[in-house]
């Protein structure tokens, strides 16, 4: 069942990737407009790479906003693919988590960022675990994720999968794919299990609440 999850969100994805570039390009979101689209660039570029790799890259703009840094964008979704290529700014692939998984992807890079784009479990493991193949000795890993505290909402503060929701965004998206949670010190662990020694975490406060808008954690492999 779980591995059919993972496959169950990029079903969603190939459906909801229309209304998703509109939301992203009109500046829909408003978490991402006020809080955490600085919060990844501020971040990735406090670690300075020459080159870095965008995993989940979507249609591509993080890789517009840091036109200082040579990236590649890399997505399961074709569509997005090709939007990101059509708007430039880096070299894109299209790629599943479990094909980098099994090392096609073969990157020397810098830095790695996933932005709100480790959504399942096994796949995001597998992901983790071939950091080695995409990430230079000593590069960086950055993770941007929904906070677990706020995240958690009524249900138990424990791991597990979730229904989705598309609460918020247009009525353009349909069949929320499902999604699966993480507690901060399991998140810690996935990092760490891994071999990537937990350097910062950072919790960026929405300016309205006053609360954790994201989690974004920057793990290192060892040199």
């Amino acid at each position: 069942m779980p591995a059919q999850l993972d496959t169950t969100i990029i079903e969603s994805w190939h459906r909801n990737s229309a209304p998703w570039i509109a939301a992203i390009r009109n500046g829909e979101i408003e978490s991402r407009t006020l809080v955490t689209n600085a919060a990844i660039v501020e971040t990735v570029r406090a670690y300075a790479p020459a080159s870095a790799v965008d995993l989940g890259c979507g249609e591509g703009w993080l890789i517009r906003a840091l036109p200082e840094v040579q990236m590649m964008g890399v997505d399961a979704i074709p569509t997005l693919v090709e939007q990101a290529q059509a708007a430039g700014g880096g070299t894109f692939r299209c790629l599943s988590y479990e094909q980098i998984a099994d090392g096609a992807l073969q990157l020397s890079a810098d830095l790695a960022v996933c932005n709100f784009s480790l959504i399942g479990k096994e796949a995001v493991e597998g992901l983790l675990r071939a950091a080695p193949s995409y990430l230079r000795c000593g590069g960086h890993l950055v993770v941007q994720t929904v906070h677990p505290v706020l995240a958690c909402g009524d249900a138990a503060y424990v791991d597990g999968w979730r229904e989705g929701s598309w609460a918020g965004f247009n009525s353009g998206f349909q069949d929320a794919p499902p999604w699966y949670f993480r507690t901060l010190s399991s998140w810690i662990a996935l990092f760490e299990n891994n071999g990537l020694r937990l350097r910062e975490l950072r919790e960026p406060l929405h300016p309205h609440t006053g609360k954790p808008a994201s989690l974004i954690l920057v793990g290192q492999l060892p040199d």
